[in-house]
């Protein structure tokens, strides 16, 4: 099942961290949404949150499945990981047994600090040709 992730689409760090799960998901399992689009807002009020929140990532794992849910900051951020197979799915789960306090507290001290440290860019970037097809614009009928 796909899972969608949520993220600042004009975000440095959060870009890099696109560019670094796209030629690793060789199956193809993830796809990509800017927070500031339309399906953010439809997709992440299915679940109770908002959109407007930038410095959250957001996960909806087993999209449009009866088993859909939302996953948030440092488990968003695990599951894309356990995504990729091999390596970085062990990397993940040993990972996750962070307690999620914890790790959501390092989560946000680096959201707080990343358009510093990693730039904000004016606009969202347009992926290439090659991933395209994994960035969703609107919810599919």
């Amino acid at each position: 099942m796909p899972s969608v992730i949520f993220y600042d689409g004009v975000c440095g760090l959060c870009n890099g961290f696109v560019r670094f799960l796209l030629p690793r998901d060789r199956p193809g399992r993830l796809r990509f949404a800017p927070l500031q689009g339309s399906l953010a807002r439809t997709a992440l009020a299915r679940h109770g949150f908002t959109p407007s929140d930038l410095d959250t990532v957001y996960v909806i794992a087993d999209w449009r499945q009866p088993t859909e849910r939302a996953l948030v900051k440092s488990r968003a951020a695990l599951h894309a990981l356990a995504a990729l197979g091999g390596a970085w799915r062990v990397l993940a789960r040993a990972a996750s047994l962070v307690p999620v306090p914890l790790a959501d507290a390092v989560y946000d001290a680096v959201a707080k600090r990343r358009y510093r440290t990693f730039g904000k860019l004016e606009s969202c970037p347009v992926p290439p040709p090659e991933w395209r097809a994994r960035f969703i614009e609107e919810e599919e009928p």
